[in-house]
């Protein structure tokens, strides 16, 4: 099975979920849809009737200029339709904003134009937190398989099944922190610290881009994340601490 973890061209969905976040904004989204399907296919075949019929009848129908019932059901139907809709979002919103006993958890800072990432569980052998810096690609050195303006020198590695928390926040001017496969999108701000919380279901690479208009190259800092086994974690963690 091939999963869509990536921006593809002409794309019409989401990509893959890879979080239980994700996952709800799936259910989300074709729960929506199914409502605005209906009331696109209850407005059309109305407009349809009428045209068809008064095209040639010069006598408007009394119920159609004043009729309450009539008023009634178009007042109440859009805002019952509504109401259908934005229970299931606010508990989407309310359980993705949760975030309960995490196991590890991961500062993000966003600079123009790059992303610097911070293990704040784990240190190294001279006592100094676990960070590093993450740039963008150029495309002079790109490598067969890469993905133009989305891979980086180096990636957020993270293990999977494991319920991380990410800190973020930015050092000059609004950023945001954007995962689509993950369900992740959170603002950087100056002098604030954010936070989300996802739980990883399966290993692979999942990208993402700055969400915030933050200056001339906004588009040139994707970040790229690696969800791997629990063993390959630790051992990433012992090399970087050297």
């Amino acid at each position: 099975m091939t999963w869509l973890d990536v921006p593809a061209p002409w794309a019409m969905r989401l990509q893959d979920a890879a979080s239980p976040n994700q996952e709800g904004i799936h259910e989300l989204y074709d729960h929506i849809m199914f409502y605005l399907a209906l009331v696109l296919g209850l407005v059309s075949y109305m407009t349809i009737v009428i045209v068809k019929d008064f095209t040639k009848n010069k006598f408007a129908h009394k119920q159609l200029r004043h009729g309450q019932t009539l008023e009634i059901i178009w007042t109440m139907f859009p805002a019952l339709i509504l109401l259908l809709m934005s229970f299931p979002s606010f508990i989407l919103l309310y359980l993705s904003d949760e975030v309960l006993t995490p196991a590890l958890t991961v500062k993000i800072v966003g600079l123009q134009w790059y992303w610097k990432y911070e293990y704040s569980d784990f240190v190294n052998k001279t006592g100094e937190t676990l960070e590093y810096e993450s740039y963008i690609m150029p495309d002079d050195m790109l490598e067969e398989g890469n993905t133009r303006l989305l891979d980086t020198d180096t990636s957020i590695v993270l293990p999977v099944d494991t319920h991380v928390r990410f800190i973020v926040t930015a050092n000059d001017v609004m950023h945001s922190f954007a995962v689509p496969s993950l369900g992740i999108k959170i603002d950087a701000t100056p002098g604030r610290l954010n936070q989300v919380s996802t739980l990883m279901e399966r290993t692979g690479v999942f990208y993402g881009q700055c969400s915030e208009l933050c200056g001339v190259n906004h588009a040139l800092m994707p970040m790229k994340m690696q969800c791997v086994t629990m063993e390959d974690f630790l051992t990433y963690l012992s090399e970087l601490s050297e």
